[in-house]
């Protein structure tokens, strides 16, 4: 079988310069999403999401879905990433480590982090194990027909999404507002 799908697709047992590159980059995202899930700064965590996010993107562009990959910094790296700063600002979270940032819940987030990746990929390797899809073919007017989906199908989650972002800033203000210092019976401070 392995022969015959050889056979088929000429480059598909040795790796072309795109893959391995598409390969480094993709463990070189795991390790700044590990990163970002470990450390007990809040803000160097947030700055490690941003190198995430970024390599999404480079990903994005190595499948040539360029139009996706600029959402992908614009939207996660541009917004949702300033917004969390902002957050953080806000909220007054502390700059250096933060006994805090640890409830303790390590093992089981680890074991359940694990489970949920092994079934995701799981199912997508099922799914997609006797798909082949022709890059050259499918980057055609991809820019177009996502472009349609995004605005026609997927409009009420984007606008359902900004307003999930505007509460998250009006609470990160509320949260940071200080409480007035109350009045001695003389009206002095």
């Amino acid at each position: 079988m392995i022969l015959a799908a050889a056979a088929a697709h000429p480059g598909f047992l040795s790796p072309t310069g795109v893959e391995i590159v598409f390969v480094l980059v993709g463990l070189a995202t795991f390790g700044a999403a590990l990163v970002t899930v470990t450390t007990k700064q809040l803000v160097h965590a947030a700055l490690w999401l941003v190198a995430a996010l970024g390599g999404v993107a480079v990903e994005y562009l190595l499948l040539t879905a360029e139009f996706i990959a600029w959402v992908q910094v614009l939207i996660y790296v541009g917004s949702v990433v300033v917004l969390l700063l902002f957050g953080l600002m806000l909220t007054k979270a502390p700059i250096g480590r933060s006994p805090d940032a640890d409830s303790g819940n390590r093992w089981i987030a680890l074991l359940v982090a694990v489970a949920s990746a092994a079934t995701l990929v799981t199912l997508v390797v099922d799914a997609f194990r006797t798909t082949w899809i022709d890059l050259d073919v499918a980057a055609g007017g991809s820019t177009r027909v996502t472009g349609e989906a995004l605005f026609r199908g997927w409009v009420l989650p984007f606008e359902a999404l900004s307003v999930l972002l505007l509460a998250a800033l009006v609470g990160a203000i509320v949260l940071s507002r200080r409480a007035a210092p109350e009045k001695n019976e003389e009206g002095q401070r």
